[in-house]
């Protein structure tokens, strides 16, 4: 029985945005053109970047098409930055995506000042915390707003309302979010939200910046001023068929399924309850509704990975492996965790084909390889 279970890693194409892909490779065209081959190009785009700007609830600003979360979040980051002749001051979460993290450690490295700020045993930011953090120089916010390895939502909406007062630009990773969880930047205070299209069933390789009206950013490279001037290259007319298809049956069908899956996740809370041992982490009110996430106090969070893996079952750790030796889960030793109990987290995340059994069968085979490595060791 094989049962995928890390949905938040990426999630399988579906079958009606393979088949928007298969249908727009007929339009093959190049956007630049302006015979009828280029138009269609065209018309699959422009339709595309309407339904993405639906489920964002945007009605004025501009979705860009990129590569994907890790683009969209060097444009916003780096895009903002490179408007400065000197370097300026710009605040994160200590939990931040390295897709974050690490455009602003480049940044430090050339003057930078940056605040990172602590986030509580549940992974939140205070907001109090982000209103002393602002300076004069500070030119820009960003703050991940569902976290990709202990689930917890972000009060998106008051930190943003923070910066928005303060004059200062408010930018959130949404990877996690978008397609997941309603997200509505008319009414939120966000100037910049990244997204990627293969954490709601869409292709890999495509994702989007929102960018609201009035924020200018320099982009990364140049060449034909394709999107608005902020990402030129060809675009690639297949791909952003599939993140328009995928948006829409977001759109149709997120708040339906997003019922469903917080049943089938507190189910496999409650499940995972007879191992006493697997501490719960991230807030489990504010939560993303197909995730769940533990970390054991004693067993290293890869080896649970693997036992799963030869059950069969797919699952992820938030620790990472260099030269052999585990490394403790950044997020979780920046929540209070002790480096051991850090070593020890797992997420598990279900998705639209995830069933009662596979979550009831998921939980037996965890409980069981629990059992057996504590043997072990």
């Amino acid at each position: 029985m094989q049962i995928y279970l890390d949905h938040s890693a990426t999630t399988p194409l579906h079958r009606d945005v393979a088949a928007a892909m298969a249908a727009a490779a007929q339009d093959w065209g190049n956007t630049s053109s302006l015979h009828r081959w280029g138009e269609r190009s065209l018309e699959v785009i422009e339709r595309s970047r309407q339904r993405v700007m639906q489920l964002l609830g945007a009605t004025q600003g501009q979705v860009v098409f990129t590569s994907g979360g890790t683009e969209s979040n060097n444009l916003a980051i780096l895009g903002i930055a490179r408007r400065y002749l000197t370097p300026q001051h710009l605040v994160i979460s200590a939990i931040e995506h390295a897709a974050v993290a690490e455009p602003v450690r480049w940044l430090e490295q050339h003057g930078w000042a940056v605040t990172r700020l602590p986030v509580d045993t549940l992974g939140r930011v205070a907001p109090q915390d982000l209103q002393q953090s602002l300076r004069p120089n500070t030119v820009l916010v960003s703050v991940i707003y569902a976290h990709n390895e202990v689930g917890t939502i972000q009060d998106v909406a008051k930190l943003g309302h923070i910066c928005r007062t303060a004059g200062v630009c408010f930018h959130t990773d949404a990877v996690q979010a978008v397609g997941r969880v309603p997200v509505d930047v008319s009414r939120l205070p966000v100037d910049l939200l990244s997204f990627s299209a293969h954490k709601f069933y869409g292709p890999q390789g495509m994702g989007g910046l929102y960018v609201a009206d009035g924020i200018a950013l320099v982009p990364l490279h140049f060449g034909g001023g394709q999107e608005g001037g902020l990402r030129s290259g060809t675009p690639a007319v297949g791909l952003i068929a599939g993140l328009g298809q995928a948006a829409h049956l977001a759109r149709e069908t997120m708040l339906q399924e997003g019922d469903r899956l917080g049943a089938l996740r507190d189910r496999l809370r409650q499940l995972l309850a007879a191992v006493p041992e697997l501490v719960p982490t991230g807030d489990w009110q504010q939560r993303l509704p197909h995730h769940l996430s533990f970390c054991h106090p004693t067993l290293a969070g890869r080896r649970l990975v693997w036992a799963m893996n030869l059950a069969g079952i797919a699952m992820s750790s938030g620790s990472a492996c260099s030269s052999g030796q585990v490394k403790p889960s950044a997020t979780l030793l920046a929540m209070g965790y002790d480096p051991t109990a850090a070593s020890g987290g797992i997420r598990l995340s279900l998705g639209w084909d995830t069933t009662v059994a596979d979550v009831d069968w998921a939980a037996l085979a965890l409980v069981q390889a629990i059992a057996r490595l504590r043997g072990e060791s």
